[in-house]
C-alpha cells in the first residue's frame, strides 16, 4: 500500500468519532502476528492519549477530516435552535446523547449542546446531564477551533455568547 493513496497525511487534524480531534502524527508500520501493518499515529494532546489505527480500516471506523467552514456554521446555527428535549426516560435520553457525541457528527453534537445547554436560571442540571453537556461542548470547541486554526477560547467564547444570545 503506498502513503500517496491515504486519504489523511502526517500533521494533520482528524476526528476520530469516539475521542474527537486529534493530529497525526506519523505513518508507521508494525509487525502484528506476522502481519505488517501501516498505522495512523493520531496524538490527543488535550487527553495525553496516542491511538494507532490500521490506515485501511481509518475510513471504516469513521475517522474523517475536520468539517468544512459551511458544515461549522450549520452547527453554529444549530445551537441558535430551540432545545428539543424529548420526554423519553433520562436513561434513554442520555445513551441517544452519548451516541451523537461519540458519532463524530459535528451537527449532532451541536443539537446535544444545544439540548443540554441551561442558563443560570434555569433548573439544575443533574450530574449525569453536565457531563454531557461538557463532553459534547468539549468535542464542539475542539473542532471549530481546529476550522477556524483558532485557539479554544476563542472558540468557546464564540459558542458561548452564541447560546446565551438564544436564551435571552
Amino acid at each position: 500500500m503506498s502513503k500517496k493513496n491515504l486519504a489523511f497525511r502526517p500533521n494533520e487534524f482528524v476526528v476520530y468519532p469516539a475521542h474527537g480531534v486529534g493530529k497525526i502524527v506519523s505513518i508507521e508500520e508494525q509487525e502484528v502476528v506476522g502481519i505488517k501493518m501501516e498505522l495512523f499515529v493520531i496524538s490527543f494532546e488535550k487527553d495525553k492519549m496516542t491511538l494507532r489505527v490500521p490506515t485501511h480500516k481509518a475510513v471504516e471506523v469513521g475517522m474523517r477530516s475536520l468539517s468544512s467552514p459551511e458544515v461549522v456554521s450549520r452547527a453554529m446555527t444549530t445551537l441558535k435552535g430551540k432545545a428539543k428535549v424529548k420526554r423519553a426516560m433520562w436513561s434513554r435520553r442520555a445513551q441517544e446523547y452519548e451516541q451523537k457525541i461519540n458519532s463524530g457528527d459535528l451537527i449532532a453534537i451541536a443539537e446535544v449542546v444545544r439540548d443540554l445547554h441551561r442558563t443560570d436560571d434555569q433548573r439544575e442540571q443533574s450530574y449525569s446531564e453536565r457531563q454531557l453537556y461538557e463532553a459534547a461542548l468539549e468535542r464542539l470547541t475542539r473542532e471549530i477551533a481546529a476550522v477556524a486554526g483558532s485557539d479554544e477560547d476563542s472558540a468557546q467564547k464564540e459558542i458561548g455568547e452564541v447560546l446565551m444570545a438564544r436564551a435571552a
